[in-house]
């Protein structure tokens, strides 16, 4: 089960937009890819988060084709690297650690700070 998860609420604690608070919109997870008949295997330095308001870029897409609908400068939210962020418990309203706990076969997350669960 993963810590952070589409849809939870997190805090930046590094990098250029400490402090910020956003949405996650994406978690992208990273994977090395498979060489000569060996698996993909999951590399954990890859794994990224996207955060609605966090990280905002601007690329300069020029026109391709009849079929690409933006042109100009455009902004996005570009990913951020998983360890810089951290969740916001939904009943304190703080950045806190995540714990796991097992109830009647099913797992959930924990604030390690006030003991509520998070998945409800």
């Amino acid at each position: 089960m993963q810590k952070i998860k589409k849809g939870d609420t997190v805090q930046v604690i590094a990098g250029n937009d400490l402090g910020l608070q956003g949405e996650v919109m994406e978690v992208k997870k990273g994977w090395d890819a498979s060489r000569r008949g060996q698996p993909a295997r999951r590399n954990i330095n890859k794994d990224r988060v996207v955060v609605s308001g966090v990280r905002i870029v601007k690329k300069h897409q020029r026109p391709v084709s009849q079929t690409q609908t933006q042109t100009g400068i455009i902004e996005f939210e570009a990913p951020i690297h998983i360890s810089n962020v951290m969740l916001v418990c939904p009943a304190c309203g703080e950045p806190t650690r995540v714990g796991f706990e097992i109830v009647d076969g099913k797992k959930y997350r924990l604030c390690k700070r006030c003991g509520e669960t998070i998945d409800k």
